[in-house]
């Protein structure tokens, strides 16, 4: 197996990585079958943007922190586990940002979208799915749009829903929402289109930052599912991205 290791600075995630190296050998990118990434859930998210152009599967092995999307690590059985393993496919976010000045940022995320406020006031953002005005005003720290994928990571942490691989949804989440309150989100189809505009973007500015890609001073933000970009993670047999999902579900 043609295998091509990714890894993140960390002393840990450079010592497996030439463990692994010194084991299976490195292959160039354009000639390898697959991706090993080594490190946290950050360095999967910075593999997957560094290997867009090859559309080859990733298999990541935890070399950092929380590692969620990664599967533990082993120097030994590396190929039979990979093709043992059970594969899922996702599809990134698209994201479209406006600046004050009328410039336009594009960017792809994995996990989400999101807007946070720059300044000690509330932001203020109107709300627009699929044309129709949800919400003329959200006064916030922010709000977010998740992935099935990255709903278990800021998502839930901003108290957002987890959400199956398999459902094709969305999750729309307030961060810190003050008016109205008690507002807690909507999951809405994949195929919806957001937009975000901001009231009064002069006085009280808003970022937007698809996965680590931020656009600072935003006027306006639209978000889709980007169907034209295909992905495949990797995971060992019986440790499935979705059976985590579903195990997250009913942690404490």
């Amino acid at each position: 197996m043609k295998i091509h290791f990714f890894a993140n600075t960390s002393d840990e995630a450079r010592t497996a990585k030439n463990e692994l190296v010194a084991k299976y050998g490195q292959c160039n990118l354009n000639n390898a079958e697959v991706v090993v990434a080594l490190g946290g859930d950050g360095t999967l998210l910075s593999a997957l943007r560094a290997t867009a152009d090859t559309n080859l599967p990733i298999y990541g092995m935890n070399r950092g922190s929380v590692g969620f999307l990664m599967n533990g690590y082993s120097s030994e059985n590396l190929i039979e586990n990979i093709t043992n393993a059970e594969r899922v496919t996702i599809h990134p976010l698209g994201m479209l940002a406006t600046t004050l000045d009328g410039k336009t940022e594009k960017a792809t995320a994995f996990n989400e979208v999101s807007l946070l406020r720059e300044v000690r006031q509330a932001a203020k953002i109107r709300i627009t799915v699929d044309d129709v005005i949800r919400m003329e005003e959200l006064i916030c720290d922010g709000i977010m749009v998740a992935t099935p994928a990255g709903s278990t990571a800021y998502n839930l942490s901003a108290h957002g829903p987890i959400i199956p691989l398999s459902t094709n949804i969305l999750a729309l989440t307030p961060i810190s929402a003050f008016r109205p309150r008690r507002w807690r989100g909507a999951l809405l189809p994949a195929s919806a289109r957001i937009r975000f505009d901001i009231h009064d973007p002069e006085g009280r500015p808003v970022s937007a930052t698809a996965d680590d890609f931020e656009v600072r001073d935003i006027a306006s933000v639209e978000i889709w599912e980007n169907r034209d970009i295909t992905r495949t993670l990797i995971f060992n047999s019986g440790h499935s991205l979705e059976e985590r999902i579903l195990k997250e579900q009913f942690s404490w």
